[in-house]
């Protein structure tokens, strides 16, 4: 089990039939439904997808200053330089503005920072470069709204500044000749969740003018959908409108490099979703920045020579490779370092090492967060000072929580899902300490606990067919704040496991009613899922189209597996035998036989309480607690002897007995005393009804 808990939403079964009765599918009306949408009205407004962007570049505080200021650089022949920055949001913003300022005439030089080098945003050294290179007025993309001694030192260099960027605002913004970003607090736009590349496609549609905008915005939407998706943007407004089109637009997109990548990646020719771009386009653009050559993908993206397209196309997903084995190595280390950690210092994990690849240390950090329930701060050390990037959990929000540990750091900077920083080696013990007491204090928890989001239990498994998993691409696009929909099935039986991959994944068939599915589990084995053939467990998973040897099927993409916590018929069954006893209830002679449990099988169920319970107390889901149990008793009716034997020996005041949402909790409070349990009304009941 991956998720320590699962909030399962209890949805109203006649709301989704009257969506259903709307023409809309089982399982797009579920995922609908348990988001709020009830009427026929409302999930047409859904689903509608905006062909065309909402709002005026010009309602951006400071755009008509950046567009005179371009306009003026391009009448007049100025070097410009697009300054942009090394992920996949940064590298598509720059390419954007590059190739549109080009195809105006513009001079244009384009400069990505090298991570390792130069570092995230504005550095003295690159715009000192830049100038000693001619360039008269300098551009950020997606970067270099607290670069305030950074436009200083530019514009005593002779350089103007124009800052377009996406990130939040510190409290004095740079003195640049103009300043576009939604997060200005005299910002009037009303959507503030553009990418930074969104926020540079809307100054080349301020620059292009309202005659061109239909046709700019086609041509650059790809690009812009790319970043979009890839910085986790929230995926509503403007933005999906943006990806809409952007992924409609991908298969006969002008710029020849995207097309040599989709088929190195092999998508060429295929469907493109969100979920392709994130998981397959985006890491591969993105290796290029994490291991110190952003310059490849933007080489990558902006050629016109088909055969340079390909070789590139080739490098890129070779570093990606390369960078998944990185990635890998840190994170085996990094959680053997967290489990090292004292329990208060769980709440938000910051960790670091001088081993560490500075370029993947935010992609593990991503992947503690997921797996341990809280934010995460990854810190590569070189000579006594810290590189660090964060990623949030729940919407934690990280930006407040550095600004609150400002006095610990060198600097900052980022957004509230995530966000990177500087620190001295020697402040890391006491920004741990910090963060962690941050972290209680804004969250209220007593502990982090993992859990998964489920959209809606699938009750109607013979509605899950291939048509209907197709249908669910009218949700699409997925992004932050309409995530992939995550489905459940409850009490479904596992016919096999099969490990696959080099065993580093696992397959697995599932049985539920009559409808059989096959399902994928990756990055887990046999042994860590800890179920097998004939187990009883509950299912969470997106759903996915499998395609092999031109075969389609439905295929369950597994998240999580565990002990089942809905009782089959025949457990239902023998609780309301146990239930019956408890109240007092008329029973026949047969079923007070299957009740009454032997003298060993008491004698074990309290041996194996005492070798679990930790500290006296033993405490989880009450079925699977059951089971486990019952299957390390010797004789009959196991189960049904183990629920009784529990109750025995809380009325004999043995143990405390407690439920709480399915979950039960055991304390031992014999403390070494001895009672007579058959003295004990339950079994004197029993033993009367027998004779």
């Amino acid at each position: 089990m991956k998720y320590e808990q699962w909030n399962i939403p209890s949805l109203p079964e006649e709301k989704i039939d009257a969506l259903m009765g709307a023409g809309y599918p089982y399982l797009v009306s579920s995922v609908l439904v348990s988001r709020g949408v009830e009427t026929a009205e409302q999930a047409a407004e859904a689903l509608e997808r905006e062909r065309t962007l909402s709002w005026s570049p010009f309602l951006m505080r400071d755009m008509d200053k950046a567009v005179a200021r371009v306009q003026r650089a391009l009448a007049d022949g100025e070097r410009i330089a697009v300054f942009g920055d090394y992920d996949v949001d940064g590298i598509t913003a720059t390419c954007l503005l590059t190739d549109y300022l080009r195809s105006r005439g513009g001079d244009v030089v384009m400069h990505i920072p090298g991570r390792f080098d130069e570092g995230y945003g504005l550095s003295r050294d690159a715009i000192l470069a830049l100038s000693e290179q001619g360039v008269k007025l300098l551009i950020t993309v997606d970067c270099g709204i607290t670069g305030v001694e950074e436009t200083a030192y530019a514009a005593s260099l002779g350089l103007d500044v124009v800052i377009t960027d996406h990130h939040e605002c510190k409290e004095t913004l740079p003195a640049a000749a103009a300043v576009v970003d939604p997060h200005r607090p005299d910002c009037g736009y009303p959507f503030k969740h553009l990418a930074g590349v969104g926020v540079a496609l809307k100054l080349v549609l301020a620059l292009g003018g309202n005659d061109r905008e239909g046709a700019l915005f086609a041509r650059y939407c790809t690009l812009a959908a790319i970043g979009t998706v890839a910085d986790v943007m929230r995926m509503e407004g403007e933005n999906r409108a943006i990806v809409s089109m952007g992924l409609e637009a991908i298969g006969h997109s002008d710029f020849i490099g995207l097309h040599a990548l989709l088929r190195e990646a092999g998508l060429a020719g295929k469907p493109l979703s969100s979920i392709q771009i994130g998981f397959v386009l985006a890491p591969r653009i993105n290796a290029a920045g994490r291991m110190g050559r952003a310059a490849l993908a933007a080489e990558l993206l902006l050629t016109g020579d088909e055969e340079e397209a390909e070789r590139l196309a080739r490098e890129l997903c070779d570093l990606n490779r390369e960078r998944q084995s990185v990635e890998q190595e840190i994170y085996a280390r990094a959680v053997e370092q967290l489990e090292r950690l004292p329990p208060d210092e769980k709440y938000a994990l910051v960790l670091s090492s001088d081993d560490w690849h500075q370029g993947v240390v935010g992609i593990v950090a991503s992947r503690l967060s997921e797996k341990y329930s809280c934010p995460s701060f990854m810190i590569h050390l070189s000579g006594g000072v810290g590189k660090g990037s964060c990623r949030s959990y729940g919407g934690f929000n990280l930006f407040s929580a550095l600004e609150a540990c400002s006095d610990l750091l060198v600097g900052f900077g980022g957004h509230e899902l995530a966000a990177g920083f500087t620190i001295e080696e020697a402040n890391i013990p006491a920004f741990r300490r910090k963060m962690n007491k941050y972290v209680r204090e804004h969250t209220g928890r007593a502990r982090p606990v993992s859990s998964l989001a489920v959209d809606a239990e699938l009750t109607r498994s013979a509605l899950i067919t291939l048509e209907e998993v197709e249908r669910l691409s009218e949700l699409e696009p997925y992004g932050a704040g309409n995530d992939r929909p995550v489905f459940c099935l409850r009490g479904a039986i596992i016919e096999s496991v099969q490990s696959v991959g080099q065993n580093r994944h696992l397959k697995v068939r599932l049985q539920k009613g009559h409808t059989v599915f096959e399902g994928i589990f990756f990055s887990v084995t046999a042994e860590e899922a800890g179920v097998g053939a004939g187990s009883r467990v509950d299912a969470a998973f997106y759903l996915q189209i499998n395609e092999f040897r031109g075969n389609r099927a439905v295929q369950l993409q597994l998240l999580d597996l565990r002990p089942s916590r809905t009782p089959s018929a025949r457990e239902a069954e023998l609780l309301a035998l146990r239930d019956a006893l408890l109240a007092g209830e008329p029973l026949a002679p047969r079923d007070a036989a299957r009740l009454l449990p032997s003298r060993e099988q008491f004698v074990r169920v309290w041996r194996i309480l005492e070798r679990d319970a930790g500290e006296g107390c033993l405490s989880g889901p009450e079925l699977p607690l059951l089971r486990r149990i019952a299957g390390e008793l010797p004789g009959a009716e196991s189960f049904l002897r183990t629920a009784l034997c529990l109750e025995v020996f809380a009325e004999r005041g043995l143990l405390s007995l407690e439920r709480v949402n399915g979950i039960l909790t055991l304390r031992l409070t014999a403390e070494g005393k001895k009672v007579e349990l058959d003295d004990g009304p339950y079994l004197r009941r029993l033993r009367e009804i027998l004779q």
